[in-house]
């Protein structure tokens, strides 16, 4: 059986918490896309991970970790993330699977995402730097090299033309800051570290698995309004984010999926450049990055806040074939008086429930909806939810047609609460 875990807003919605919650149903967490621009954040007990490569289901003992083919890998994140890992889990490395038709990343394609970033001036998307787009280019250009090149007895030399070809394009951008010699030292020590592990062909793996009846749960990265064909084109990440990318990424049939499980907020973030019709520039939005300590897991950067878009969210619900939704970070709108919700979009005058094809010059309509007077942190089960809180909950899931299964109302694993 082969559940699917997505984002369902522009990332950041909490997937890492709920992943790592849900785990122990899974004997499998396979990573299918995406790279370590993702910041995937675990609170266990008092101490904090921020998982950007491994799958969340690290923590968990007896659960096998994939990294899919889909994924872009970076050696030198994977070794800093083993290495932290391996302080607390020791047998993490005798459980992690990386493919090998993941896609290397390179210290030039760092490089290259550095001097196109650069180069845009004020259209900058706002990338986060870690060579996700130039290395997926490579890879759509049929260009690219791949886990499995490691082992090839050709790797050095075909490594080499690489790095020669992504020098003349960096000089093509007028970049030279940079020291490529000590930047490839420490690349190829991390690549001699991961040609000990357990490198496979994933796609042979999981669809065994799953003949044997294992249940393993696909772990998406970003959100689907990021995605590279149906985000907010130019300002997404370069992979399909949404849940048929896990078919894609993992190499197994779309008739083995069981449940699509929707991770959102209970409002919206944003991190980079981008439209964001329900962004509040005042205090109120200034409040909700407080409270919910809004900074990015993998640059720091503070993240954009506004009110929850449900035009946005029905978008992402009906493009991934959602089949339940978890709300994460309810905690977080305590104490508010009212809440805010887009229920509509107006358009050059016109008002619609569609998500549209730009939403630059969108106006968001809303509805309001008292809020509620407790801390949801300190609240163990459904029924002693306030009564505020119920009503939020099933004014979303009128609009969205889904039922929300879940309530994530802090960090800890604990801070979970199962919805009838």
């Amino acid at each position: 059986m082969l559940d699917v875990v997505i984002g369902l807003q522009w990332g950041d919605e909490g997937k890492g918490k709920v992943v790592d919650v849900i785990t122990e149903d899974y004997d499998i967490i396979a990573r299918f896309q995406g790279g370590p621009n993702a910041g995937h954040t675990l609170k266990i007990g008092d101490t904090q991970y921020v998982l950007h490569l491994i799958p969340s289901g690290i923590f968990r003992a007896n659960t096998f970790n994939v990294i899919g083919g889909g994924v872009v890998f970076d050696p030198v994140v994977f070794k800093k993330e083993m290495d932290d890992i391996l302080a607390v889990v020791n047998d993490a490395d005798k459980r992690i699977y990386i493919s090998r038709r993941a896609h290397l990343i390179l210290p030039t394609h760092r490089l290259l995402d550095a001097a196109q970033e650069q180069a845009k001036g004020k259209s900058k998307i706002g990338s986060t730097l870690r060579g996700i787009g130039p290395t997926y280019t490579d890879k759509i250009s049929r260009n690219g090299m791949r886990i499995g090149d490691i082992l090839m007895k050709d790797f050095d030399r075909r490594l080499k033309d690489k790095i020669d070809q992504h020098k003349r394009l960096l000089d093509f951008y007028n970049y030279h800051d940079y020291d490529i010699d000590k930047l490839m030292e420490q690349w190829f020590e991390a690549v001699d570290y991961v040609r000990k592990m357990n490198i496979i062909n994933s796609e042979y793996f999981l669809n065994k698995a799953l003949d044997r009846g294992a249940r393993v749960l696909a772990e998406g990265a970003q959100g689907t309004l990021l995605d590279i064909d149906f985000g907010t084109y130019p300002y997404v990440t370069s992979s399909s984010t949404i849940a048929s990318g896990a078919c894609i990424g993992l190499g197994v049939p779309s008739n083995r999926v069981n449940s699509i499980i929707g991770i959102f907020k209970a409002y919206t973030t944003r991190v980079g450049n981008g439209p964001f019709p329900t962004e509040l520039n005042d205090q109120t939005g200034e409040m909700l990055r407080k409270q919910g300590n809004e900074y990015g897991a993998t640059t720091g950067r503070p993240r954009r806040t506004g009110w929850l878009d449900l035009v946005a969210l029905r978008y992402a619900v009906m493009i991934n074939g959602v089949t339940e939704l978890i709300m994460t970070k309810a905690d977080v709108l305590d104490g508010f008086d009212t809440l805010r919700v887009a229920v509509r979009y107006k358009i050059d005058g016109q008002e619609t429930e569609e998500f549209p094809f730009s939403v630059d010059d969108v106006r968001p309509i809303y509805e309001n909806i008292p809020g509620w007077k407790a801390n949801l942190s300190q609240i163990g089960s459904y029924d002693d939810l306030p009564v505020e809180f119920k009503n939020y909950l099933k004014f979303i899931e009128d609009f969205i047609g889904k039922k929300i299964t879940g309530i994530s109302v802090g960090a800890r694993r604990k801070e979970f609460i199962y919805c009838k």
